[in-house]
Parts: C-alpha cells; structure tokens; sequence
C-alpha cells in the first residue's frame, strides 16, 4: 500500500499520465497480435517515442524530471554558406536548441572538382540560455585568422544550452569565394538509473527496437510488460501481482500481495526471458541491467 502511494505521489509530480502509457501499451500489444506483415511500424514507433517523452517526465522549458542533457552528439543542425565578398564582413547565424558545441568546417571541394578557398573568421559569438536558468549569456571568441579547406573548428558553449544563436563574423579570400558549414550539436539525453520509471523507459525502447526488426513476439512480451508496470499495484510499485489462487491461499484472504521473491508462474518466466533477452541486446547499460534481471530471475526460481 505504501508502495503503491509512493508511485502514485511520484507520477503527479513529475506529472507522467501512467494509465495513458499503460493503454498504449495495450494497443501496441493488441496490433503486434493481428498484424501479420502490415505492422503500422511508423505509428508503433511514434507513439513509444512519445511515451519514452513522457515517462522521462519532460518539462515545458524541454528539461526532464528523470533524464538529463549531457555532451555528446545526438544530432546536429548544420547549414552551409558561401562567402563572396572579401572586403565587407558577412554574418552567418545558426540556431539550435540543446546544444553544447559549435563546428565550423570549410570543406576541401566547393564543386566537384574545384578546390574550395579558405575563408577569414573574424569573430565568433553565442548568445545562449543555459540549463535551468532564467537570463541569457553571450560567449565570445576573437579568431582573426583563416581557416583552411579540410579543416575544422570546435567551439565548446561554457554550459549546455536549451536555446543558442552562433553568429559568426567572416569574409572571404580576395582571390575568390569559398565554403564554410557551421554546425550545432545537440546534447544526447540520457535517463537516469534512479528513475521511477527506469524499466517502463526501457521496455518502450526495447519496443522500439522491435517495431525496427519487425520482432512480434518481442514487441508483444514487452508491450505487455510495460502495462504491467504501470498499472497501480504492479511491478513498478507493488512488486508481482499474485494469482488468484495465491490471493485465495493468503492469510484470511485478504488478497495481500505475494513477496517479490515469490516464484513466477510460466507465462511470467517466458516475458522474463524475453525482456532480459531485448536487454542483452542493447546498450551497456542495458545489458547490465538485462544480467540483474536474469540473476534475479534465477534467484526466485531457486527458491
């Protein structure tokens, strides 16, 4: 009961629509079942993905109550641009959000077979609104120099930042324009081991990458395991829910729920094994947390 409280009290404040998640999962279930080789895979996908969003407890400033930004690339925004003049200054702005580097590059080729020319960065300036704070700031480098065909630039942002502008200040060779692509990494997300909805996160991932493969059976054990964890009094906050002829053999038949290292039934075992399996598949960490299960797993069927 105090479990199931705790649950509760952790889903209104981060304000994550469990029973929403738990019928989608349903709904996944029910169309991996009558699908045959017209999974709607797109829609499937979609509707994980926008479930991950929500059980990370995604904020309205596009923070997360149970994940966070850290630096490495995710995906970048990039744009390119040619640079004509050589005696006036040219300006080149670039947005993103969740950034945490800017790439300036000239490639070696501005055509098939025409070499590229180098271009003069005279300033570089990022005027950026960082993680959890309310005012801008603006960071500065003065570069004066070239930067030549087939070379790159990094400039790293102080902090990660949920809003950034790049403007770079250039102009070009006076022999000729050239090319130059600027870039904004986006920070990749990562959940956090402590969540609440650690296992939740990952049965919708492990869909994910069933719809991708086309994997029925693992898109419906983990579908299935995924409602189970989110209806009140199941695994996410209650332990295993006991059978009916467990409730039944309860002191005063009460229905209590049976203890955590109760043996599971077959049909238990079986998704056990199928979500472990999706697990060891994935990433590191994944896969530490698919070996914890399996010793678990072994643990309650010794017993």
């Amino acid at each position: 009961m105090i479990a199931a409280l705790l649950f509760a009290a952790a889903a209104a404040a981060a304000n994550v629509p469990t029973a929403q998640i738990a019928l989608d999962a349903h709904v996944v279930d029910r169309v991996a079942e009558v699908s045959k080789r017209d999974l709607p895979g797109d829609l499937l996908r979609r509707m994980m993905e926008n479930d991950i969003e929500l059980l990370r407890g995604k904020r309205s400033d596009g923070s997360y109550a149970y994940a966070s930004h850290d630096r490495m690339e995710a995906s970048r925004n990039a744009e390119s641009f040619s640079i004509e003049d050589a005696k006036k200054s040219s300006r080149l702005e670039l947005k993103g959000s969740w950034v945490y580097r800017l790439v300036i590059s000239a490639p070696s080729r501005r055509m098939l077979v025409t070499h590229n020319r180098h271009v003069f960065i005279e300033k570089i300036e990022i005027e950026y609104l960082p993680e959890g704070a309310s005012s801008s700031k603006v960071q500065t480098l003065d570069v004066n120099g070239w930067i030549e065909p087939g070379t790159s630039r990094n400039v790293d942002l102080e902090q990660i930042a949920r809003q950034a502008t790049a403007r770079v200040y250039v102009h070009a060779d006076p022999e000729g324009y050239g090319n130059i692509e600027l870039a904004l990494l986006e920070a990749k997300i990562f959940d956090n081991p402590d969540s609440p909805y650690a296992d939740a996160v990952n049965s919708a991932k492990a869909i994910v990458r069933g719809v991708e493969n086309n994997d029925i059976p693992s898109i419906r054990a983990m579908a299935q395991r995924l409602a189970g964890d989110l209806q009140p009094g199941g695994p996410a906050s209650a332990g295993v829910m006991p059978s009916s002829a467990e409730r039944e053999a309860s002191p005063a038949g009460t229905g209590s729920l049976a203890p955590l290292g109760m043996t599971p039934a077959a049909p238990d075992i079986a998704a056990e094994l199928q979500a472990i399996e999706d697990l060891l598949t994935g990433t590191e960490a994944e896969r530490r947390q698919g070996l914890d299960r399996l010793h678990q797993l072994l643990r309650r069927l010794r017993r």
